[in-house]
């Protein structure tokens, strides 16, 4: 309920200014529940120097990975999202701010140490895991509710209208779902959710970064 409550706020509620420390604050918040039933150890939220090395390592593979898809003409026109525009500064807000801290934080917290830390109490790590991922999934709706107007791949892909809109977030909602299993073997593998948080920003900010400067 956290959560779902948090999701509105953020994408439809909150001024930009806000999403920040008011994502802080709900990662903070449902650490505090969460730790009525589960330990620290068990959310992740140990084994940080291996965790640092885990993050560090995925975050030079998943640069280089979109590096070299903006070398390639089938990948690169991804790139050219409409949702990438304004300044320098505002580069540097939403690549090193913005992203990192309200973004990656919040949802690696949530999604990859509480959750799956719950959910395993009662199904397990694995089926926990999956839960975890499906609401990962579907904490993606309302970010990805316009993907088809907003990036050029997703509207010839998908096309436009109710058909388009719905195809693209189904698109969105399943690919977070798959990576979100994905960051959850990686998080569990390390042993620290500190990993995936580095991989988080790697995926995000390094891809915001290489969409600004195609744009501009």
């Amino acid at each position: 309920m956290v959560l779902a409550v948090a999701n509105v706020m953020s994408n439809r509620v909150i001024p930009g200014w806000a999403y920040v420390p008011w994502n802080l604050l709900v990662a903070a918040v449902i650490v505090v529940l969460a730790r009525r039933s589960v330990s620290d150890e068990e959310m992740g939220f140990t084994e940080w120097r291996r965790g640092a090395a885990w993050g560090i390592t995925l975050f030079v593979l998943t640069a280089g990975v979109l590096l070299i898809g903006l070398l390639m003409p089938a990948f690169n026109e991804m790139f050219h999202d409409r949702r990438v525009d304004g300044g320098v500064w505002t580069w540097l807000y939403q690549a090193f701010i913005r992203i990192p801290l309200g973004t990656a934080v919040l949802e690696e917290v949530a999604f990859r140490a509480v959750l799956p830390a719950l959910f395993a109490l009662r199904w397990g790590v694995l089926r926990g895991c999956i839960a975890a991922s499906v609401w990962f999934g579907l904490w993606h709706v309302l970010p990805a509710w316009n993907l088809s107007e907003v990036n050029p791949v997703a509207e010839r892909l998908f096309g436009d209208g109710v058909a388009g809109q719905i195809a693209g977030l189904t698109f969105a909602v399943v690919g977070t779902m798959v990576a979100g299993l994905w960051w959850c073997w990686i998080r569990y593998r390390s042993g620290s959710v500190l990993s995936t948080v580095i991989g988080h920003v790697a995926s995000n900010s390094v891809a915001y970064t290489i969409a600004f400067l195609v744009n501009r």
